[in-house]
């Protein structure tokens, strides 16, 4: 008899074992997906925290900043030279093109000699700016001295 019920609790316990980690399985599974939308979460929040730190940085300097065209999709390239050509085409010092784009002017000179280079959110910025005539650009130059 002792030997029918060692079996018994043994296949109890598999059976047992058995629905538990099913049970678990399950939950691990939905634990690891939660996780991995915080972390998404996380990075869009910090992403959408500078924004705003930029944003509001901008403001302070009473500058207005340019307004990106709506994403279509394309990839902006960004090369040092022509930056410098652009800014020379259009007529602008590296200071003035500094205060169209929100940002100073030595910063122009490391994007133009090549030792840094633009965030996306300034590319997607140089690129309107790239869109502009000369006539908006004086005018926006007009616009902003008047501002401040």
């Amino acid at each position: 008899m002792a030997n029918i019920a060692s079996v018994l609790k043994d296949e109890i316990a598999r059976v047992a074992r058995k629905e538990l980690r099913s049970e678990t399985d399950t939950l691990k599974k939905s634990s690891a997906r939660y996780r991995s939308d915080i972390a998404t979460l996380k990075r869009r929040v910090a992403e959408l925290e500078q924004q705003l730190s930029r944003m509001e940085r901008l403001l302070s300097k009473g500058t207005a900043p340019i307004k990106p065209a709506v994403d279509s999709g394309k990839t902006v390239r960004f090369s040092a030279s022509g930056l410098k050509k652009h800014r020379e085409r259009l007529g602008l010092s590296a200071p003035m093109l500094a205060t169209i784009l929100g940002v100073s002017a030595q910063t122009i000179y490391n994007w133009e000699t090549g030792t840094t280079r633009p965030n996306p959110q300034q590319i997607a910025n140089i690129a309107v700016l790239r869109g502009m005539s000369k006539r908006e650009v004086q005018s926006r130059l007009q616009q902003q001295a008047a501002g401040t």
